[in-house]
């Protein structure tokens, strides 16, 4: 099952860098920008859940966003040790056409697939997702 869960990763990550054309990020940044699209600020520790990272892995992920102008960071107001992280408006547009991108592979992709089958890949995703070494 998880070697069928890697290379689906592998196919869809694929399929998203094709259709996204000449974006150029890798892997790691579209699903950053894929969990900020809904536009709502997020702490270092949030996102690093949201993405599946550690919180390490996600403030290099941010350098190079906020080098490229698509993310900024900002002290968190109460909460100096906190840090938000929030899309710049080029991040918007960039973040739109990952989440749009997305729903239209996930259409193309699940278009001949039964809702069961799809409540049941989801509960078996995300126990996958919970587990801890």
């Amino acid at each position: 099952m998880i070697l069928a869960v890697q290379r689906a990763a592998h196919a869809t990550l694929h399929a998203l860098a094709t259709r996204l054309g000449t974006v150029e990020l890798t892997p790691s940044e579209m699903n950053a920008l894929g969990n900020l699209a809904d536009g709502r600020p997020r702490t270092v520790s949030e996102l690093g859940v949201a993405v599946g990272a550690k919180p390490a892995t996600v403030t290099g992920i941010l350098d190079r966003l906020e080098r490229r102008g698509l993310v900024s960071r900002a002290v968190r107001p109460g909460d100096r040790r906190s840090v938000h992280v929030e899309l710049t408006p080029a991040g918007r547009r960039t973040a739109r056409s990952i989440h749009v991108a997305l729903e239209e592979l996930e259409k193309h992709a699940l278009a001949g697939v039964d809702q069961h089958a799809i409540d049941g890949a989801q509960t078996v995703l995300g126990a996958l997702a919970e587990v801890a070494p």
